[in-house]
């Protein structure tokens, strides 16, 4: 008598697919700690973020850090200017960057392919070999000290335009030979057709430029001068600029504060980065 073979996963496969749950719940740990660590010093006194023993749940809340932030430091005009970077430079490389991505991927004109490598190639090129030339340029058209130094500079992206790339090489060809036999221009097939089937590679591009411009030091550092114009991460320097004298649980809860808004974005847009970088070519 013949039993009939087990269809179920194995004892093996089981214990292999617990200890990779395992793995991730520890490296999922391992990430939120820091944070964890930061939110609670945020509500510390002062003297108790550097405790010995360390403390990570304070004994008494203390809320006053975050009322002293906004009431005795510039965080809102540091806010401000960073939302206002951040949108803007988001909005103009998404445009630029699924423009430039549709004359790559669908319109055939000759050097294309040697023109896209070479704009690609200079995502290996550091910004640190060419940011002085770049100063003085931009000094010399009396950008310096403004947001439209920033916003000059990061209005384009080579990565964007490989992403975007490798996302309407997924899309269908015959759908824009079609849309062309019915009389339409290539900017009418790229707004009306590409933009609306691509919506998970701008959700990736929106997500990733949002984040690099909230968080970028380096660039406002050069060209933002002047106090009234600082970005966060500027900001939140200049209150820890002083090693004797730093609030550490004020700077802490500017630090939470500036993460809220990654966190928003990020949780709005999961579904899409996902679907977009996966689609794209970008995973593994």
């Amino acid at each position: 008598m013949t039993t009939a073979p087990s269809h179920g996963p194995s004892i093996a496969h089981r214990l292999g697919r617990a200890m990779l749950y395992l793995f991730l719940v520890i490296a999922g740990a391992a990430l939120l700690v820091p944070f964890f660590w930061m939110v609670m010093s945020s509500l510390k006194q002062p003297s108790a973020v550097f405790s010995v023993p360390v403390r990570w749940i304070p004994e008494v809340f203390d809320w006053s850090n975050y009322q002293e932030l906004w009431s005795a430091t510039g965080i809102l005009t540091w806010i401000r200017n960073s939302l206002f970077l951040a949108v803007t430079v988001t909005l103009l490389q998404t445009l630029t960057a699924s423009f430039a991505a549709y004359g790559f991927a669908r319109i055939r004109f000759p050097g294309r392919d040697v023109l896209f490598l070479a704009y690609i190639g200079t995502i290996a090129v550091p910004w640190q070999s060419y940011m002085i030339p770049q100063f003085i340029i931009l000094s010399n058209l009396k950008l310096s000290n403004t947001f439209w130094s920033v916003i000059v500079l990061q209005a384009f992206t080579a990565f964007g335009v490989f992403l975007m790339k490798q996302y309407y090489e997924t899309i269908p060809e015959e759908l824009s030979e079609a849309a062309r036999l019915d009389g339409l221009s290539e900017y009418g097939i790229w707004r009306r057709i590409m933009l609306p089937l691509a919506v998970p590679a701008i959700a990736s591009l929106v997500l990733l430029t949002f984040v690099q411009t909230w968080n970028d030091y380096l660039g406002p550092l050069l060209y933002l001068r002047n106090p009234d114009l600082w970005t966060l991460p500027l900001g939140l320097q200049g209150m820890a600029s002083n090693l004797f004298d730093t609030n550490y649980s004020l700077l802490f809860a500017g630090l939470t504060i500036s993460v809220l808004p990654i966190a928003i974005v990020f949780l709005l847009g999961q579904k899409y980065f996902v679907e977009g970088m996966a689609t794209s070519g970008m995973k593994g």
